[in-house]
């Protein structure tokens, strides 16, 4: 009896795997890096991208799809969650963050709903992923290791169009460079048009990727029972592509397609060969697949489904954001509507292109700058690095595509700014926007606490005082100056912090009008504040005051003694000082290159502050140990680099 009860319930098993597998479509996903939608199938007549041009005539595209962040780890990171990152609070590059508890990521529901889900090449998330996350996460995961009959999930990720395999030498481009189409805020140079012309060979290894993994699917007869999704994860390697949070950063390709067998799945307005014009993005993506999965959507996504059992209406709007890029600081956000691109600086202190040392390797960067320094660019060419940058800036895709001609001024377009000012404004508020509080405090204002959750405590996180006080500071009007000084008294760190900020950005004028207010913060009980307190003052204070803010700025210089993000605060307050802080640079060049810090994805950035203020590689064993512990080969490129 108890042998015929276990071949029942065996048999039971059996029937239940063959009926859900009948019930859920199997899903693909074949993904690249650092490509826009530079290809056959969006228009491009440069491009050669058979495969996915091939895919597309069958299938659908979406004209306006955007990555959330315009690099990897935050855009991965918002796909994983199906959270903003700067509400997860994974926002800043290559950083980690604890899930929130009880929090679920996509694979873990995909899972629990009978899925074998897998992962090839690539995680580089901002979250702390569970370990048992995927059923399998390596180069040799594949669908075809599935149990017979199980639906699976499985992603693909073609790391040939990656950044750093544009300014690979020696390269004989296949697209003639003189073919290529320069943007308007890049220089025509040779150079250029070579990284230019590298960069759509890459993106035609990346489709030739894309095609093996199809004709794999249809040699298993799988291919009209799969859905397939196509997409990179932001705009193109070049500089003001990946890492700027506009249109040229976010805007991705993302073709779908639907057999036959799931077409009841699709988007309401998919056809064969047709063009979506409903806004997607990243965040969409988890409760799509859970849609697709016949999963309800749990309500703490913050996307909206636009396929499957549980698909929304489309939404108004798009929404992307800047944090820290490697070991430069920034905080931007953005939104479209599909045709008009706002975004928001709230440290337009900083330059588009602050010297982030990766970016730097390629050599459009390095060309780029030296003609800007030498007044050898056009006004639209020298947006990228000029200081200060514009506080708001509104572009229409339609007249200017490459996003040079700010509109933010125009009283003709005075009411589209409102529009997108106010749902900017709205979207922080409802996703409870944690990227305005310093990096350093997501750590240490509650310890143990999920950023997430630290953020929808009103007590902890002050969200509407912290976000009018950063609005105020990056407006840059000089009527904002008296409640700046007002504000350096808040009870909160934070709110503290943008008000000295504000001073710092208005220059000498604004700090002498509040030398009183930045002098007592000095002695404030958050070493962020005194950081920003201490360059304002170096900046333009009289010597006496210069001379207690350096001290301070090369006591918390050390991360052996005060941990990764004051050090990284302190070190580029000194570099943003140069020769005002130059009796600091002899101390930096002694500093060790390691500290404490919540993860080892932070330790590089320190050591490029060190080389960058001194003029020196330092020189630091463990990491070299810890970069070639993280890949061999290619892989290595595609898993850590930026």
């Amino acid at each position: 009896m108890k042998t015929t009860a276990r071949l029942l319930l065996a048999a039971a098993l059996l029937l239940a795997v063959v009926v859900r597998a009948a019930e859920q479509p199997n899903i693909l996903w074949l993904t690249s890096e650092d490509h826009g939608q530079q290809m056959g199938c969006y228009g491009d007549t440069v491009a050669r991208t058979p495969n996915v041009d091939a895919l597309a005539a069958k299938g659908m595209l979406f004209r306006h799809a955007w990555s959330n962040h315009p690099v990897c780890a935050p855009a991965r990171t918002a796909i994983i969650s199906g959270l903003y990152s700067q509400s997860s609070g994974g926002l800043n590059m290559r950083s980690m963050v604890p899930v929130p508890p009880g929090f679920k990521l996509y694979p873990q529901h995909l899972r629990e709903a009978g899925y074998y889900v897998t992962n090839n090449s690539k995680t580089d998330y901002n979250v702390r992923a569970p370990a048992n996350l995927w059923n399998e996460s390596s180069g040799t995961a594949h669908w075809r290791n599935r149990p017979a009959g199980q639906p699976f999930f499985a992603i693909f990720n073609s790391t040939k169009s990656h950044e750093s395999q544009i300014r690979t030498r020696p390269h004989q481009a296949s697209i003639d460079p003189a073919k290529v189409r320069v943007p308007a805020y890049h220089p025509d140079t040779p150079e250029v048009r070579q990284d230019w012309a590298q960069y759509y060979d890459k993106v035609s290894e990346a489709d030739a990727d894309a095609g093996a993994r199809l004709r794999e699917l249809a040699a298993a007869g799988l291919a009209e029972d799969t859905i397939v999704f196509y997409y990179a994860d932001h705009g193109s390697g070049m500089p003001r592509g990946k890492r700027w949070p506009s249109d040229s950063g976010l805007r991705v390709p993302m073709v779908v397609y639907f057999p036959q067998k799931w077409r009841h799945l699709a988007p309401k307005e998919y056809t064969p060969g047709g063009r979506s014009d409903r806004l997607v993005s990243f965040v969409d993506l988890a409760p799509t697949l859970l849609s697709l999965a016949g999963v309800r959507p749990p309500p703490e996504l913050q996307g909206h489904a636009f396929a499957g059992k549980f698909q929304t209406a489309p939404q108004p709007f798009l929404h992307g954001a800047r944090g820290r890029m490697d070991e430069r600081v920034d905080c931007v956000r953005s939104v479209t509507d599909g045709r008009f691109v706002y975004l928001r600086n709230f440290y337009p202190h900083v330059s588009q292109g602050q010297r982030v040392n990766y970016q730097f390797q390629t050599p459009t960067t390095r060309i780029w700058r030296a003609a800007f320094d030498a007044g050898q660019t056009t006004p639209a060419q020298s947006l990228f690095w000029q200081v200060p940058k514009a506080p708001e800036e509104l572009y229409d895709l339609r007249s200017d595509p490459d996003e040079v001609n700010n509109l933010a001024g125009s009283s003709e377009h005075r009411a589209t700014l409102e529009k997108l000012r106010a749902a900017m404004r709205a979207h922080a508020e409802s996703i409870r926007d944690v990227g305005l509080m310093p990096e350093g405090e997501m750590h240490t204002r509650v310890p143990g606490t999920a950023p997430y959750d630290l953020a929808r405590d009103p007590a902890k996180y002050p969200f509407t005082r912290i976000i009018d006080t950063a609005d105020l500071a990056s407006n840059l009007t000089p009527a904002a100056v008296p409640e700046l000084r007002r504000r350096t008294i808040d009870p909160d760190s934070a709110v503290r912090h943008w008000a000295a900020l504000g001073l710092l950005m208005r220059g000498k004028a604004a700090i002498a009008a509040g030398q009183t207010e930045l002098r007592a913060m000095l002695q404030d009980s958050s070493p962020l504040v005194r950081i920003v307190a201490a360059e304002a003052l170096t900046a333009h204070g009289a010597e006496t005051d210069a001379t207690a803010a350096l001290a301070i700025l090369k006591n918390y210089a050390s991360v052996e003694q005060h941990g990764v993000f004051i050090a990284m605060a302190a070190l580029n307050a000194i570099e943003a000082l140069g020769p005002k802080a130059a009796s600091l640079k002899a101390y930096v060049a002694t500093l060790s290159p390691r500290g404490p810090s919540p993860d080892n994805r932070y330790d590089s950035y320190v050591p490029r502050q060190l080389a960058s203020i001194t003029g020196v590689e330092i020189a630091d064993p463990e990491e070299a140990t810890a970069t070639k512990a993280r890949g061999k080969g290619k892989r290595k490129a595609a898993n850590e680099e930026d």
